[in-house]
């Protein structure tokens, strides 16, 4: 399709809370004829000395798992870059073919395949604990198994006590955690610029980015004033994970595509963002 027939953004001024892939978020919403402002929200950080990552080899090995749940792509390759610096290469990947794995999406697929290992069960979209639990329900019987859950910065709550309530024993296991971006500056500016009346559409690809966004804002004692302005802007979540942490700051999201990518969401604003504008204005 050619970039013209595309909808356009018609220069509304976009915010992007995106911070790995930030430039790549920019240009798209450039290309859709929109104005980004870059506000990176947070940056990861491995958890390298946390144990639960380091002795899950040795307990795949002592059969003491039955099913690993790999949740993003990320956490998976790190992951394997943790127990890299204990054990061999060949060692790890002989350990996690005695285990089901489950692949939450095509990203932890990926990574899988890059290490020559197949996903038992892959969970299709949107991705969220719901099917992971209807798609491993369809595959196995969830009484007495034993699942390690490979978490992605925050704890499923939802996932954890679905699996415990089916007979399943349930270990999470924390790869990374989010932290504060070291510099707030670009994060303070965009949070100054919503408050002002200076952006139309804010874009959110991952829960963790709502809860700094008012952490940085709660500290400069203006949290309230940025959650009165974002109900006069576009609101776009990328999925429903990050959708249930909008929601929990008494903001509801006014875009969610129907598949949890990043180019869909762009998409989507692009074709929606303007009439949604319009309404809000008139109510």
């Amino acid at each position: 399709m050619e970039l013209k027939t595309r909808p356009n953004l018609q220069g509304l001024r976009v915010v992007s809370f995106e911070s790995r892939r930030a430039q790549e978020m920019a240009e798209l919403i450039r290309r859709y004829g929109g104005e980004p402002i870059a506000a990176p929200s947070m940056r990861e950080i491995p958890l390298t000395e946390n144990r639960a990552a380091i002795e899950l080899l040795p307990a795949i090995e002592a059969i003491k798992f039955d099913i690993l749940i790999l949740t993003t792509g990320v956490g998976t390759k790190t992951l394997n870059e943790i127990l890299l610096t204990h054990y061999q290469q060949e060692r790890i990947v002989a350990a996690l073919k005695t285990v089901q794995l489950v692949a939450r999406g095509p990203k932890p697929m990926g990574v899988l395949k890059d290490l020559g290992l197949p996903a038992a069960v892959t969970v299709p979209e949107p991705n969220t604990w719901r099917e992971i639990i209807s798609t491993l329900e369809a595959a196995v019987e969830l009484r007495g198994k034993r699942i390690a859950i490979q978490e992605y910065g925050i704890v499923n709550p939802e996932l954890i006590a679905a699996l415990e309530s089916r007979g399943a024993a349930v270990t999470p296991i924390p790869i990374y955690r989010w932290a504060l971006p070291l510099d707030l500056a670009p994060l303070r500016a965009a949070i100054d610029k919503i408050v002002a009346g200076e952006v139309e559409v804010a874009l959110f690809t991952n829960g963790a980015q709502v809860d700094h966004l008012f952490r940085v804002a709660a500290d400069n004692k203006i949290d309230e004033k940025l959650r009165l302005a974002c109900k006069a802007i576009v609101i776009a979540s990328v999925g429903p994970i990050c959708t249930q942490a909008i929601q929990q700051f008494g903001l509801k999201p006014d875009i969610e595509p129907a598949h949890p990518k990043m180019g869909a969401l762009i998409a989507e604003v692009a074709a929606s963002a303007q009439s949604i504008l319009l309404t809000k204005n008139h109510e």
